[in-house]
């Protein structure tokens, strides 16, 4: 997946074809993620689907929800959408910048090894 220390770096086509790739993992991982909060939204709070996906998508984004939940059970899952949703930032956040950051310490490496 990535170049070994040893072999030359990336190439900028070769490097946008990896950031493309890291990039629709992590639209990936929040899409399927933005599914759960609009099953569970929709399911456990009889929301309709367009109130479910904004929920959903204010509580993924970080903002708060945005209907006033009423069952007990939508609002456990609520407050463990939040959870994951947090976590699920920071791994797509990570995703994300996993290239950037290799091609940062390779090229480091080679300058070391230029010395």
């Amino acid at each position: 997946m990535f170049e070994h220390h040893t072999q030359p770096i990336a190439t900028q086509a070769e490097f946008a074809r990896r950031m493309l790739r890291f990039g629709l993992f992590a639209a990936g991982i929040i899409l399927f993620s933005l599914c759960i909060g609009i099953f569970g939204y929709h399911y456990l709070e009889s929301f309709s689907w367009i109130d479910s996906l904004l929920n959903a998508s204010m509580i993924l984004g970080g903002m708060g929800p945005v209907d006033t939940l009423k069952t007990n059970a939508g609002k456990v899952f609520a407050s463990f959408y939040a959870l994951y949703s947090g976590i699920v930032l920071l791994a797509s956040v990570g995703v994300l910048a996993t290239p950037v950051f290799h091609r940062f310490m390779h090229r480091f490496h080679l300058e070391l090894e230029d010395d």
